[in-house]
C-alpha cells in the first residue's frame, strides 16, 4: 500500500498493511535531532525573530525543506502542510525589556517561555472601551458570508501547502490544521467569555452560527488546494471536563460541526479533528462529525482501548503514545504505550498512531525512533498482540 492508502484505510476502518503515523505538531528540536541541521521550523523565538528580521523567505524555505525530509526519513504516511507568512507580511519587531521580556506597541509584556522558548503573552493590558457582539451586528455578518470571496488558493500563504501537495501529494496523504469552532464565547476577560455562555446564550448561539458558515464555506478552498483532509484544531476539554456544558455544546456547535463534515464529503475531504481534554460526555458527537479524532489525551482521562470499544466502529482514533513519556520516559515506557494502543486499538483498522498530542519541545529522538521501530515490526497487519515482545 501507499501511505495516502494507508491512511483512507484506516479511515474507512478497513485494515491497512501496517498501522499508518503522522503527527499534527512537531517542533524543532525534532527536526534538529533526526535531520542533523538546525531549522527554523516552529523554532519558538528563532523563528519570531527570524520574522521580526524580514527573513519570512528563509523560513518558509525551511517549512518546505524539513517537513517533508522528516516525513521520508522517519516513513509518515500522513503529511500536515501548513499556512506560511504572505511574502509581504512585515512584523513589528516588539520592545526588548530584557534578555526574556518584550512589550508589544499595546503595552501588552511577553516573555519567553524557559520551558519551549515560545515568546509568551505574560500580562495583557485591559481591553479599552470594549465593545460587546450585538445581535445586528452579527446578523449583518452572516448575511455577509456568502458573498464574501474565499481567499485566493494561489495566494502566497500557502506556498508551502502547494509545495507539499506537489512533492508528495500522490503517494502521502495531505492534510493542513485549520481554524475551527470550540465555545463561541465573547469578553474582555476570560470569566467574562465563560460567563457569556450562560448569560447571553442568543449572542452566543449567533456567534457560532457566523463562525460555523465560514468553516462550511472555507471547505472549497481546502479543495482546490488538494488536501485529502483537513485538521480542525477545535480544544473543547479541561483535562478533567468540558470546558463548557454538553447541552451548550449540543446546542450551539454540534449542528455547525455536523454541517462541516456533511460537506466535506461531499467535496472528498477528510475531517481529522485535533481536540484536547476531556470529552466524554460528548464523545458520540465526535464520532458523528468527525472522520478521526486526534490528541487523544490519555492524561485527560480519553483511554484510547475504551474509545475504541465505545466509538471504534465510527471513528478513527489517532494516537496512543502519550505525549508526556515521549518527552519525559524511555524506550521501555514508549513499548507499553504501543502494546496498549495497538493491542486495543489497532485491530480491525481505525487506527493512526502518533503522540497523545504532538511532537513537542523535549521530545527524544530515541522515543521517537523507538515508535518508528514499533510501528514497523508490531504495527503489521494482522495485529498479533501475543507477538509484542521487547
Amino acid at each position: 500500500m501507499t501511505p495516502k492508502e494507508r491512511v483512507l484505510a484506516a479511515l474507512e476502518h478497513r485494515e491497512p498493511d501496517r498501522i499508518p503515523w503522522g503527527e499534527h505538531s512537531i517542533d524543532h528540536n525534532v527536526y534538529e535531532d533526526i535531520l542533523g541541521r538546525e531549522t527554523l521550523v516552529q523554532a519558538k523565538i528563532k523563528t519570531t525573530r527570524a520574522m521580526w528580521e524580514g527573513r519570512r523567505d528563509e523560513v518558509v524555505e525551511h517549512i518546505k525543506r524539513d517537513r517533508l525530509e522528516l516525513a521520508r526519513v522517519l516513513e509518515f504516511d500522513i503529511i500536515t502542510a501548513q499556512r506560511v507568512a504572505a511574502k509581504d507580511y512585515k512584523p513589528t519587531p516588539m520592545k526588548q525589556v530584557d534578555d526574556e521580556t518584550y512589550e508589544s506597541e499595546n503595552g501588552d509584556i511577553h516573555r519567553i517561555s524557559t520551558a519551549t522558548g515560545d515568546l509568551r503573552l505574560f500580562k495583557k493590558v485591559a481591553p479599552v472601551n470594549y465593545e460587546p457582539p450585538t445581535l445586528e451586528g452579527i446578523q449583518e455578518k452572516i448575511d455577509a458570508v456568502d458573498s464574501e470571496p474565499l481567499p485566493d488558493p494561489e495566494d502566497s500563504v500557502f506556498e508551502a501547502v502547494h509545495h507539499a501537495v506537489k512533492e508528495m501529494g500522490e503517494s502521502h496523504f495531505v492534510t493542513m490544521n485549520v481554524g475551527g469552532l470550540d465555545w463561541p464565547w465573547f469578553g474582555a476577560t476570560e470569566e467574562d467569555r465563560y460567563m457569556s455562555l450562560v448569560l447571553e446564550p442568543e449572542i452566543c448561539a449567533k456567534l457560532a452560527e457566523l463562525q460555523g458558515r465560514r468553516i462550511i464555506r472555507d471547505l472549497d478552498l481546502y479543495a482546490k488546494l488538494g488536501l485529502d483532509g483537513i485538521t480542525p484544531c477545535e480544544d473543547l476539554g479541561t483535562s478533567s471536563n468540558l470546558m463548557a456544558s454538553p447541552g451548550i455544546y449540543r446546542e450551539m456547535v454540534y449542528p455547525w460541526h455536523k454541517a462541516r463534515l456533511e460537506r466535506a464529503r461531499e467535496l472528498g475531504l477528510k475531517v481529522l479533528k485535533h481536540c484536547c481534554g476531556n470529552v466524554w460526555p460528548i464523545i458520540d458527537e465526535i464520532a458523528e462529525t468527525s472522520d478521526a479524532y486526534e490528541g487523544i489525551q490519555a492524561t485527560g482521562g480519553m483511554d484510547i482501548g475504551e474509545l475504541k470499544k465505545a466509538v471504534g466502529d465510527k471513528l478513527c482514533l489517532w494516537g496512543g503514545i502519550w505525549h508526556e513519556h515521549i518527552i519525559d520516559a524511555d524506550a521501555d515506557q514508549i513499548r507499553e504505550d504501543a502494546r496498549y494502543a495497538f493491542s486495543t486499538a489497532a485491530p480491525g483498522g481505525g487506527y493512526i498512531m502518533g503522540s497523545s498530542h504532538s511532537l513537542a519541545v523535549g521530545a527524544k529522538a530515541e522515543n521517537i525512533l523507538e515508535m518508528k521501530r514499533l510501528r514497523d515490526t508490531w504495527g503489521v497487519y494482522p495485529i498479533e498482540p501475543k507477538s509484542f515482545l521487547a
